[in-house]
C-alpha cells in the first residue's frame, strides 16, 4: 500500500500510521487548508507509540479498509503524536473532558477547519457495540449533519472553543499559602490512602512519584509517622507488584487493579526518573537498602535499554509485542520447569506467585491464558525466613535466576522502543542520575548525567540558544514547551548539586531567563506552557495539575526558589511568590492535586540550611563534610563548594561566595539557617553537630 503523508515524520508514533489506508496527515497548516477547500470537518486523532487502546484503534479501524473509506470520505484527517505536542493534547484533552467528562488516549476530536472542537471522545470501536457509537456511524452522522446544518456545528464549535480557556484559568489571591495548605494536602492523601494495599484511591493506581516526596518532606517537616508509612508500604508494594518488571528492572505504566499486578505494560521514561527520585530520597530518610537498590536497578534498565549511542535517553517502550499486550513480559510454569528444571523450576514458581493457569488476563476479553506476570506476595526478608536461609543467600539465588530468564526473554520478539529523544524527559533522567550520583555516591551515574545534559545543549538547541523539543533520525524540531525548560533547568540544578560545576548552574540560568521572557503570563503571572512565539490554538494553555508528572509550573516554582537560594538573587524568588498569589486559590480547593507545588512551598516556608564549603574537592576534610550532609535527608540544604578551580567562575554566578575563603588553609563550611549565620567551621564534627541541632 502506497504511503499516506505521515511517511516522512520523525515520530515512530506517526511513521507506524504510515502506510494506513487513512489518508492522513501531521498537524500541518495544509491540512487545515485542504479541509477549507474540500469543506470538510478535521478528524484529529492524538495519541502515543506505547498506548495499547490506540493499538487496538489502529488495527480495529485504521488499518481496515472500510474503515478508512468512510474517514477519508468524511474528514480531512490529522494525526499527532502527544508527546511530540503536548499542546496540542493539552488544548484538545481539556475540550474532551469538559464535553464527555472524562478523558485519555487515543483521544478523537472532530475540529471545523479553523481548529475548533464540535465532538470528542476516547476509544471509538469500528461498529457500534453495547450502546456506543461506531466510527463507520458516526461517519455517516456528521458527513449528514455537516452537510445538512454546518451552521449548527460552526456555532457549536464557537461556544466549545470559548470555553476551553477555563480549563487554564485559576483563581488568583493576594493571600500567600501557608501550613494550612501543607496540612490539607497530607489529610487528602491520607484519606484516599489504601491501607490494605498501598497507593492512593481505587484501580486503576499510578506511581505519581511527587506524592511521596511531599509525604517525605511532610515527615521531615511535622515528624508523623504516618506520612512515612504511607511512602514506605507504597514503594514496597510496587516494587514486590507487576507493575515492577522483575526480570529486567523498570516500571509498568501503572496498575490497572488495587494489588499493583495487573500492570500497562508500557514503560515511560519519565516514570523511571521521577520513580528513582522518591526511592533515593526514601533511602535517605529510612536508610533502608531495599530502596537504593531500588533506584539503582532503575538505572541499570535506563543506562542499559533506554539509552543512545550518544548518551541521550529513549522516550518509552510499547506495552504490545507480536500484537498481544504484555506478551514479552509474561512466563508459563512450564516455560520455568523448562529453562530452570522441574525441582528449581517448581520453587521459583511458588516465589513468584505462578499459576498453571496463569494468573494473567487480557484486558480487553478477560480470559487467562496460561500466562504469568512474576510478582513476589512475600519480600526477600519474609522469603529468607520462610525458606531458613540468609536474605543475602537468597537474594544471589534469584540474581542467578534473574539472569538467565533475562537472557532467555531476550530471544523474544521486543516491544517496540520509541526511541525519539525528547528535552523534558531528558531533563528529569538528568536530575535523577545526578541525585543517585550525589546519595550513592556513585559517580558512574554522574557521568551519565553530564553527558545526556550535553547532547541537550548540542543537539537540542537552536543558534540562539533556545531549547527544541524533540530530536530523531539526526534531526531535531518542534518548539520547546514549558515543560522543556522546567524540567531541564531541574536536571542542571542537580547536576550541579552533584558535581559543583559552576557551568550548569550557570546554564540554567540562562534557561530560566529564556524561560521567564518566553512563556511568562504578564497579566496574571504563572508560566504558559506554549511559548509566545508557538502557533495559536483555541487557547493558550497554563498547567499546574500534578498528575503523572508534576506540572511545568509546580517544577518551574521550585526551581526558582533554588535558583534564588543558590545565587542570593532575589528577583527569582519574587517570581516564585507571584506564582503562589496566582496559584493559591485554586490549589486551596483542592491541596492534595498539587503535591510538587506544596512540597516546593515546604522549601519556601520551612527551616533552611544554606551552606557553602569552602575547600578542595580532593581534601580529607571537605570527603568528610560531604559525608556529614550526604547521609542526612535534608531537603531544604542548598550546599556550594568553592574551590581554587571553580571560585572566580562560581562568584559570578553567586556573588555572596566571593568573601566566603578557607580559614587558615583548612576545609571551611559557613553555615545559615533561618536567616542566621554560623561561625565559619573547619570541623567535620562540629558540621555535624550543628547540622543534627538544626534539624530538630
Amino acid at each position: 500500500m502506497a504511503p499516506n503523508n505521515l511517511i516522512n515524520e520523525k515520530s515512530p508514533y506517526l511513521i507506524q500510521h504510515a502506510h494506513n489506508p487513512v489518508d492522513w496527515y501531521p498537524w500541518c497548516d495544509e491540512a487545515f487548508e485542504k479541509a477549507k477547500q474540500d469543506n470538510k470537518p478535521v478528524f484529529l486523532s492524538v495519541g502515543y507509540a506505547a498506548c495499547h487502546w490506540c493499538h487496538v484503534m489502529e488495527k480495529e479501524s485504521f488499518e481496515d479498509e472500510e474503515a478508512a473509506r468512510y474517514l477519508n470520505e468524511t474528514f480531512v484527517c490529522v494525526k499527532v503524536d502527544r508527546e511530540e505536542r503536548p499542546d496540542i493534547d493539552s488544548v484538545y484533552m481539556a475540550a474532551c473532558q469538559m464535553l464527555t467528562g472524562r478523558g485519555g488516549w487515543p483521544l478523537t476530536v472532530f475540529l471545523t477547519p479553523d481548529k475548533k472542537p464540535f465532538f470528542a471522545a476516547t476509544y471509538i470501536p469500528k461498529k457500534s457495540r453495547f450502546g456506543q457509537p461506531g466510527l463507520i456511524d458516526i461517519c455517516k452522522q456528521v458527513k449528514n449533519v455537516w452537510k445538512n446544518n454546518q451552521e449548527q456545528i460552526f456555532e457549536s464549535a464557537k461556544e466549545i472553543s470559548g470555553h476551553i480557556g477555563k480549563a487554564f484559568e485559576y483563581e488568583y489571591t493576594a493571600e500567600d499559602l501557608d501550613e494550612t495548605a501543607l496540612k490539607a494536602a497530607y489529610e487528602g492523601l491520607e484519606k484516599s490512602f489504601d491501607e490494605e494495599y498501598a497507593g492512593f484511591g481505587a484501580a486503576p493506581k499510578f506511581p505519581t512519584p511527587h506524592r511521596m516526596l511531599f509525604l517525605l518532606r511532610y515527615y521531615h517537616r511535622t515528624g508523623d509517622e504516618k506520612a512515612l508509612v504511607m511512602v514506605q508500604k507504597t514503594l514496597k508494594a510496587m516494587r514486590l507488584g507487576g507493575i515492577w518488571d522483575h526480570v529486567g528492572y523498570g516500571f509498568h505504566r501503572y496498575s490497572t487493579d488495587n494489588y499493583w499486578l495487573l500492570p500497562h505494560f508500557e514503560k515511560m521514561l519519565y516514570d523511571q526518573a521521577l520513580l528513582a527520585i522518591a526511592y533515593l530520597e526514601t533511602f535517605q530518610v529510612t536508610r533502608d537498602p531495599f530502596y537504593a537498590k531500588t533506584a539503582e536497578d532503575i538505572f541499570t534498565y535506563v543506562l542499559r535499554d533506554m539509552t543512545s549511542d550518544a548518551g541521550a535517553f529513549f522516550t518509552a517502550e510499547d506495552a504490545d509485542s507480536e500484537g498481544e499486550e504484555g506478551k514479552f513480559y509474561l512466563w508459563t510454569t512450564d516455560e520455568f520447569n523448562e529453562f530452570l528444571g522441574a525441582e528449581r523450576g517448581k520453587l521459583w514458581q511458588k516465589f513468584m506467585n505462578m499459576d498453571p493457569a496463569g494468573n494473567f488476563s487480557d484486558e480487553a476479553t478477560g480470559q487467562k491464558s496460561g500466562a504469568n506476570i512474576l510478582h513476589l506476595a512475600l519480600s526477600f526478608t519474609d522469603w529468607a525466613k520462610k525458606l531458613d536461609m540468609g536474605e543475602s543467600e537468597l537474594a544471589d539465588r534469584w540474581e542467578k535466576i534473574r539472569e538467565t530468564l533475562f537472557h532467555i526473554r531476550k530471544q523474544r520478539v521486543p516491544p517496540l522502543k520509541d526511541d525519539k529523544i525528547l528535552t523534558d524527559w531528558n531533563g528529569l533522567m538528568i536530575a535523577a542520575l545526578a541525585m543517585g550520583a550525589r546519595i550513592l555516591g556513585n559517580y558512574v551515574y554522574a557521568e551519565a548525567a553530564k553527558t545526556a545534559a550535553a547532547f541537550i545543549h548540542r543537539r537540542l538547541t537552536d543558534e540562539n540558544g533556545q531549547l527544541l523539543h524533540r530530536f530523531r533520525d539526526n534531526q531535531a524540531g518542534v518548539l520547546a514547551n514549558a515543560n522543556d525548560y522546567s524540567f531541564m533547568i531541574m536536571g542542571l540544578i542537580e547536576l550541579f548539586r552533584a558535581t559543583f560545576e559552576p557551568e550548569y548552574l550557570s546554564r540554567a540560568i540562562e534557561l530560566q531567563k529564556q524561560m521567564q521572557e518566553n512563556f511568562w503570563d504578564h497579566a496574571t503571572g504563572g508560566f504558559y506552557l506554549t511559548s509566545n512565539m508557538a502557533e495559536p490554538l483555541p487557547t493558550r494553555p497554563k498547567e499546574l495539575y500534578d498528575g503523572a508528572m508534576p506540572s511545568a509550573n509546580s517544577v518551574a516554582f521550585s526551581n526558582l526558589l533554588l535558583l534564588s537560594r543558590l545565587t542570593g538573587d532575589t528577583r527569582w524568588e519574587e517570581s516564585a511568590d507571584e506564582m503562589v498569589k496566582t496559584f493559591s486559590g485554586t490549589i486551596k480547593k483542592q491541596p492534595s492535586a498539587f503535591t510538587h507545588f506544596l512540597y516546593s512551598l515546604e522549601f519556601a516556608t520551612g527551616e533552611n540550611q544554606e551552606i557553602v564549603i569552602a575547600g578542595e574537592t580532593t581534601s580529607t576534610n571537605t570527603e568528610k563534610m560531604l559525608s556529614v550532609l550526604d547521609k542526612k535527608y535534608m531537603p531544604n540544604m542548598v550546599l556550594l563548594i568553592k574551590t581554587s578551580k571553580n571560585g572566580e567562575q562560581l562568584a559570578k554566578i553567586a556573588p555572596f561566595t566571593e568573601t566566603l575563603d578557607p580559614v587558615d588553609n583548612q576545609t571551611t563550611a559557613y553555615v545559615c539557617t533561618g536567616f542566621s549565620c554560623s561561625t565559619p567551621i573547619t570541623d567535620p564534627r562540629e558540621l555535624g553537630s550543628l547540622i543534627e541541632g538544626s534539624e530538630t
